[in-house]
């Protein structure tokens, strides 16, 4: 695999970018201009991904193709990849999406890949590590939190990443495993209170967390769930606004208040907290991964945490798909990932 494009020029797009160019040979694409005080150093097209024949031609010129679009616009281009047999790999959270293109996978010659950010991906990925120290398990709790390090106002958030991406795992139903049982929850359901080195969290279920881990473990493990970590208060702010304000309904006008009251911070936060229980010679025990991560410099400019952890935990795989570490063609689960070989990548190496 030598030659990428990635689609999206966004912060996690460009950082994509930025992260491949050392490695491989990249051009990006995307409807507009990037408007960056910053260079970007490869080559950045204009044009419509929504143009099937404008899309095939430049596929053709590819190894792979990295999504960091929309998740609605995911699927038009997994099922060019897969005519084209050019590796693909996105973000997407949706997991309709993702089952979409994993039944396209069946009949494929390239890998398929989405969901390989942060939640799902990365976080994935831990827990399945968590799990390989048991015989029997009992429940796999994954709480990942993007946030500002210094929150104001009774929300306590900054939309740092897509509003549109928040507000939809906010409302569709996430999968979960309740009493060994695979089965949908709502989301923005689940309460719990979580304390991490004395700052007191709130986490609630939303949806996309889990990946496919709900389908490798059913029937191993009693309890599986996924939550977001949010500032007190949140949670019950944001379903007053789509549940008694109706907003649900409406999600652009929904997406617009959001997006005006809390733009993005400069200094942010992604907490990763992982905890697996079970049995290992017959002595019931836990396992816990708990970090913080911050903004750090690549390539000499600062990155907010939410972009670098989003951006390197897909350009990881990648690498590792490069590198013949994984499966060469077929659907790839990020919980197939080991994460040893992860953090010995190149860039996986960051989060060390």
């Amino acid at each position: 695999m030598k030659k990428i494009l990635v689609l999206g020029m966004g912060k996690v797009g460009s950082l994509v970018g930025v992260l491949l160019n050392e490695n491989f040979e990249v051009t990006a694409l995307d409807q507009k201009a990037p408007h960056y005080s910053y260079e970007l150093p490869f080559k950045c097209l204009l044009g419509d991904v929504t143009d099937k024949d404008f899309m095939s031609e430049l596929l053709k010129k590819h190894d792979a193709v990295v999504s960091c679009l929309p998740f609605f616009l995911n699927k038009d281009i997994a099922l060019l990849a897969h005519a084209l047999e050019v590796h693909y790999f996105d973000l997407t959270e949706d997991v309709p999406t993702t089952q979409f293109i994993q039944e396209l996978s069946k009949t494929g010659n390239s890998v398929m890949a989405p969901q390989c950010g942060l939640a799902p991906g990365i976080i994935g990925i831990i827990g399945k590590d968590l799990t390989l120290s048991f015989d029997t398990l009992r429940d796999i709790e994954l709480r990942v939190g993007a946030l500002p390090r210094y929150p104001n106002g009774q929300l306590a958030y900054s939309f740092t990443w897509s509003p549109h991406g928040v507000i939809n795992e906010y409302i569709n139903d996430a999968e979960a495993i309740h009493n060994g049982q695979k089965k949908n929850v709502p989301s923005l359901e689940g309460f719990e209170y979580i304390n991490i080195e004395g700052q007191e969290f709130e986490a609630f279920t939303t949806s996309g967390g889990l990946g496919t881990l709900c389908d490798t473990f059913e029937g191993k493990v009693d309890t599986l769930n996924y939550k977001t970590i949010r500032y007190p208060g949140h949670g019950k702010l944001m379903r007053f606004l789509m549940y008694e304000l109706i907003l649900k309904n409406d999600k652009d006008q929904l997406e617009k208040i959001l997006s005006n009251a809390k733009p993005p911070v400069e200094e942010d936060v992604v907490y990763i907290y992982a905890v697996v229980e079970g049995w290992n010679n017959k002595v019931l025990s836990r396992k816990e991964y708990y970090k913080a991560f911050y903004p750090i410099e690549i390539s000499d400019k600062k990155w907010r945490a939410i972009s670098w952890t989003t951006a390197a935990s897909l350009v990881a795989v990648i690498e590792m798909v490069s590198a013949g570490a994984l499966p060469q063609k077929g659907f790839l689960k990020q919980e197939e990932i080991p994460f040893d070989k992860f953090l010995k990548t190149p860039t996986g190496a960051l989060f060390l």
